[in-house]
């Protein structure tokens, strides 16, 4: 009997692979500091609690899936909404105030958006179509008892690595690309002061991590890269670490990243977990593989949807600093939403 199971596809890769766990339940950890030694696939919420603990599945079997060559085009999709609901309203108004006091330098406003759709969704179609339509991003579809079914398409890597050499990123700022931009990669796009800040913040953190534990680090960036018809700013970060054994004490520092949190973040992240209108459960977590003898591909879950029957409920957020604005805040959580409903406007039902 399955237990649990994880489907995932590295970005640029023509196959997927699915990992079922048999026998027991997938193991329960409530620190990302507990994952030392650990191998297995990690889905780990925004905060872990007993509740929605950080999951473990262990890979009892393993199936490769070949994949469809991915699509030429993304579908189109109805205008969004263009008026920010009461609720993300009230949520804006209350992180701005906070960074107008200076409480945060950065915070990261999450909401969630229903879809509804005519028949119960069938997650591994809608996993299918997440890997053709977005050939850059990690596509993962995890589902267990306790978590219940989750997609991710996400740009971002948390940790990846195999033997000395291991891999992190500072992935922040959003444009969406139209019209004629849709032909490149952003790169002739201008970046707003807001957006080059905000990326600014995320690296300076991650560098700070890694001066604890890597034996040396390089950063190169920050550069333009695509997700889907948006835009980020990254810079990467490539260093070796003295044991491989404590992974896990590197991820408790790394996890939340302000890129998902903010700045100070121990601060930013208590002011979410009791402001946000709606609880980020596992989005703005992350997923992905874990051997710290092997090959490690962990990936911050951004542009995620939980699938529960007919209701689809998608996740996005945005950082604000103090110049944010609320609708140019609420058209970007819309922007990155587009992601997972793209996915179930084209899926049948």
């Amino acid at each position: 009997m399955m237990t649990g199971f994880a489907a995932y596809r590295l970005p640029y890769d023509n196959h997927a692979t699915l990992l079922r766990q048999t026998t027991g339940e997938p193991e329960e950890l409530l620190a990302c500091a507990a994952l030392n030694g650990r191998q297995g696939f990690v889905v780990a919420p925004f905060a872990a609690t007993p509740g929605e603990p950080i999951l473990l599945i262990r890979p009892d079997e393993t199936e490769v899936i070949p994949l469809a060559p991915t699509a030429g085009s993304l579908p189109e999709l109805a205008p969004s909404a263009a008026q920010p609901t009461q609720a993300y309203a009230i949520d804006f108004a209350n992180y701005h105030a906070q960074l107008q006091a200076g409480a945060f330098r950065k915070i990261v406003l999450a909401r969630c958006a229903e879809e509804l759709t005519e028949e119960p969704a069938d997650a591994m179609e809608l996993f299918l179509k997440a890997c053709q339509y977005y050939p850059r991003m990690f596509v993962a579809l995890v589902s267990t008892a306790k978590s219940g079914t989750w997609l991710t398409a996400t740009p971002e890597i948390l940790l990846s690595g195999s033997g000395g050499t291991w891999h992190t990123m500072a992935l922040a700022g959003t444009m969406k690309l139209e019209g004629e931009q849709l032909a490149g990669e952003g790169e002739t796009l201008t970046w707003s002061t807001k957006n080059i800040q905000e990326q600014r913040y995320v690296a300076t953190y991650v560098a700070e991590c890694l001066e604890q534990f890597a034996v040396d680090f390089r950063e190169e960036g920050p550069y333009p890269t695509r997700a889907a018809n948006l835009v980020h700013l990254r810079s990467d970060f490539s260093f070796t670490l003295p044991d491989n054994r404590h992974i896990g004490d590197l991820l408790q520092a790394l996890h939340p990243t302000p890129a998902v949190c903010g700045l100070p973040k121990r601060d930013a992240f208590r002011f979410i977990i009791q402001n946000e209108h709606t609880p980020r459960r596992y989005y703005s977590g992350f997923m992905g593989m874990l051997d710290p003898d092997g090959a490690t591909h962990l990936y911050v879950s951004l542009r995620c949807m939980r699938i529960e029957g007919r209701h689809c409920h998608l996740y996005a957020g945005g950082g604000l600093l103090r110049d944010s604005r609320l609708q140019q805040e609420w058209q970007e959580t819309e922007a990155k939403l587009e992601t997972m409903r793209r996915c179930i406007a084209t899926t049948s039902k």
